[in-house]
């Protein structure tokens, strides 16, 4: 089925982009001790409860760094290993989605600014990690 020429096109879900090493490190959990170990736990959790809260489709993203590199991506969570900065990889992300609804999940007071530049919406380790 295509859409009818007269009919506007669906809205883009809300892209969700987390930073992962930040989330992760919201917690005192051991996570320091296996660092690719704590990314995969915050990816399946992602995948299996989505955004607490938000009722509508999204498309997550978590962005991995440093030993967490290895962590793939699962149905439901995309996985992005930061070739550097996992903070600058989550301001491409976000700069390359502009035109549509962008959250994204970080404490970290930079990046926050460094996004809501760019128009995205900011939320704390909590929105994922309650």
């Amino acid at each position: 089925m295509t859409d009818r020429p007269d009919t506007p096109p669906s809205p883009a879900p809300l892209l969700v982009v987390v930073d992962g090493a930040n989330v992760v490190g919201s917690r005192p959990d051991g996570w320091w001790r296996d660092r690719k170990g704590a990314a995969e736990r915050l990816r399946d959790r992602l995948a299996s409860e989505g955004l607490p809260g938000h009722a509508g489709p999204a498309e997550i993203v978590l962005v991995v760094e440093g030993a967490a590199r290895g962590v793939t991506s699962v149905p439901g969570v995309r996985v992005e290993p930061a070739p550097g900065s996992g903070d600058d990889r989550i301001v491409e992300l976000t700069a390359q989605s502009t035109g549509r609804p962008r959250l994204v999940i970080t404490a970290d007071r930079e990046l926050r600014r460094r996004v809501t530049e760019l128009g995205a919406q900011v939320a704390g380790p909590r929105t994922v990690l309650p």
